[in-house]
């Protein structure tokens, strides 16, 4: 969902990883080990193709912070909480999946090189590339915003 932020294309890519797995079962193929990479490397790959036939829509309504002491706060977190999405949906995919992995999933940077078929230098650095464009992106954001 938060790679996707469509929540239909998510329970298409959640229904479309369990299927492969399942014909690659059948197959008499699928993981010896690292079930929980295998999967992820599936959806990355559903989710890729996504993103080169069509870019998603930006539906940018995730569940926002549900309880503020005033409407000014809420409105103000419904903001940041928009802003944030938007810089994240400028991240290349692999960038968005780092992110997404390390902060929203608590996954160790050996577990996202596993799910992502990468070096652990490669994972560290996507994420400081990464951190460093939602950093610019949210900077733009705020400067625009202040003009």
């Amino acid at each position: 969902m938060r790679l996707l932020g469509n929540v239909t294309l998510a329970e298409d890519c959640v229904s479309e990883t369990f299927s492969r797995l399942l014909h690659a079962l059948a197959a008499g193929k699928g993981p010896h080990d690292y079930l929980r990479a295998y999967l992820y490397r599936i959806a990355h790959n559903w989710i890729t193709d996504q993103y080169r036939s069509e870019r998603p829509t930006e539906e940018l309504n995730e569940s926002l912070p549900s309880e503020a002491s005033a409407p000014e706060e809420t409105a103000e977190q419904s903001l940041q909480h928009t802003r944030l999405l938007q810089a994240i949906h400028k991240l290349t995919p692999d960038q968005q999946q780092v992110i997404a992995l390390k902060f929203w999933n608590d996954w160790e940077n050996n577990e996202i090189a596993r799910a992502l078929n990468k070096p652990v230098g490669a994972i560290k650095s996507l994420q400081h590339r990464a951190l460093a464009a939602l950093q610019r992106h949210l900077q733009d954001k705020n400067d625009h915003a202040n003009e």
